[in-house]
């Protein structure tokens, strides 16, 4: 009879009749062993792989990267956190546990965390993201979480991407126009840009938007990044859109199946219909083009806060500082012309001294 396999390890044959081996205990993660069937390393394959694979089954092991952040996803600090934050960070942190889950958290060092934010390089933003999800967590875990001593992201910098200056794209008046000729009052589209624009709304908040938010010419509605009340008027063009527009029973905005938009997908489809304006825009460059509007039209800091939502004055300073350096260089822009007195002084003296001349 032959030898049974040893456990956990199976072996199977595909159609091309290659052989593959692979260890799985019970119906947990399928582990492929890579050595040459029965060699020393397929067996330290094995091993390793049934040692993981137990690892899994049983838990994290204590003292582990993997033990600390579900302990940090249990914790006060992760609950505070907006659920918009939470999930983003979530995929992040799914990574790494696959990664170096079973790396000894003392071993995870400040050069560590440098060469996983390298690793991310080519996309800046993905490699800063990475970088405040283990600000969060090393924060907790040297502070409430007394799980160290020494916070290893201390003094990591973020990297300068090309959209670090400026981020998204501002939509400019003129591409506003160019959308709106594009897609009429009436359609869907021209829905979700009087949305964005004439709300502030970050397009998690704007595809929630429905009737149930509208009362006594106002909308009201917490936001999802924040949890921040925020009530705004409902202005004339966005109710004139909402009026002439096929909505749906709880949100404004609906798919072509008359459904709700998730969030990620009304980003695809707003971005797709920008694409056939042909305009570089996107949800977020709304949200911007607005505060850059309102500021420019003297919308103070206090009431940027109060229309975005911000909690602080950074962003909104932003605004106003651009607006007024814009104001300022408008009614200073005369300076640099010449001064016609001094050219009219310049032109007669000129005059007079060709007058005595012999020639």
């Amino acid at each position: 009879m032959p030898r049974p396999n040893p456990p956990h390890l199976h072996r199977e044959r595909s159609r091309h009749g290659v052989i593959t081996w692979y260890v799985r205990r019970d119906h947990g993660k399928r582990i492929r062993l890579r050595a040459a069937y029965d060699t020393p390393e397929f067996w330290e394959q094995y091993r390793a792989a049934l040692e993981g694979a137990a690892a899994r089954e049983n838990g994290p092991q204590k003292g582990s990267l993997r033990w600390a952040i579900d302990r940090y996803r249990a914790s006060s600090a992760w609950a505070s956190l907006a659920p918009a934050t939470r999930r983003a960070r979530e995929n992040i942190f799914l990574q790494i546990v696959e990664t170096a889950g079973n790396e000894p958290l003392g071993h995870i060092t400040q050069r560590a965390i440098i060469n996983g934010r390298e690793r991310r390089q080519k996309t800046p933003h993905a490699a800063n993201n990475f970088l405040k999800a283990m600000r969060g967590f090393f924060g907790w875990a040297a502070g409430d979480g007394g799980l160290v001593t020494n916070d290893p992201t201390k003094e990591v910098k973020l990297l300068k991407g090309r959209n670090d200056d400026v981020g998204f794209h501002t939509w400019t008046e003129e591409e506003v126009r160019r959308f709106e000729t594009k897609w009429p009052v009436g359609t869907r589209q021209r829905l979700a840009l009087d949305l964005l624009l004439y709300t502030g709304l970050r397009r998690g908040d704007a595809v929630k938007l429905g009737r149930q938010h509208a009362r006594d010419g106002f909308l009201s509605i917490r936001t999802e990044k924040t949890g921040e009340q925020v009530t705004l008027p409902l202005l004339a063009p966005l109710a004139a859109s909402i009026d002439a527009t096929k909505t749906g029973d709880l949100t404004f905005l609906i798919t072509e199946r008359g459904q709700p938009f998730a969030k990620e997908s009304f980003g695809n489809w707003f971005r797709k219909a920008c694409t056939e304006a042909g305009v570089p825009g996107s949800a977020h460059g709304l949200r911007k083009a607005g505060a850059t509007r309102a500021a420019e039209n003297g919308a103070s800091e206090r009431e940027l806060m109060a229309l975005f939502g911000w909690s602080t004055g950074k962003m909104a300073v932003h605004y106003t500082k651009a607006a007024n350096q814009k104001r300022l260089a408008t009614e200073a822009a005369h300076m640099l012309l010449p001064n016609r007195s001094t050219n009219k002084n310049a032109r007669t003296l000129v005059s007079g001294a060709g007058g005595n001349s012999k020639i």
